[in-house]
């Protein structure tokens, strides 16, 4: 298998412009995936997602802000660097309309050029995959109760 980029695609009931701000405000990405995050939805922001009471802080640097259709973010740098081109894996968060909701795709690449060694490398990618298959479901759920308010 290759490592090179993770795919997943959901359909969420809840038009772009809604999914778009579940998914690029920290409000609401706090309530579907870490359990905090800090950081403007702008291109060249800094800032972090936190997972327990601060026992995993990742720092993330948003990339592209495009409502509401692209959102793109990188994440996952060495101890002590702040996420750039040549550290760290890209996420890209892209929204289709579909019906009366959205078709959400998101992409995590960068693997390779992570320079890990093979065992690091996979594991670490299905750590991902298992994470984004225990998340997006609930960004699916998140989305709809946002919908309902």
């Amino acid at each position: 298998m290759e490592f090179g980029t993770l795919e997943r695609e959901i359909r969420v009931d809840a038009a772009p412009e809604i999914v778009f701000d579940v998914v690029s405000r920290p409000e609401h990405i706090k309530m579907w995936w870490p359990d905090d995050a800090s950081f403007e939805p702008a291109p060249g922001a800094v800032g972090e997602v936190v997972w327990g009471d601060r026992a995993v802080v990742e720092p993330i640097m948003v990339v592209d802000v495009d409502p509401p259709r692209r959102f793109a973010f990188r994440w996952i740098a060495p101890d002590g660097q702040l996420p750039d081109t040549d550290n760290s894996l890209l996420v890209t968060i892209e929204l289709e309309p579909s019906g009366d909701g959205t078709i959400l795709r998101l992409t995590e690449s960068g693997w390779r050029e992570k320079g890990w060694e093979a065992a690091v490398l996979e594991e670490s990618f299905h750590d991902h995959e298992r994470g984004w298959d225990m998340f997006l479901p609930r960004l699916r759920s998140y989305a709809a109760s946002v919908v309902a308010r």
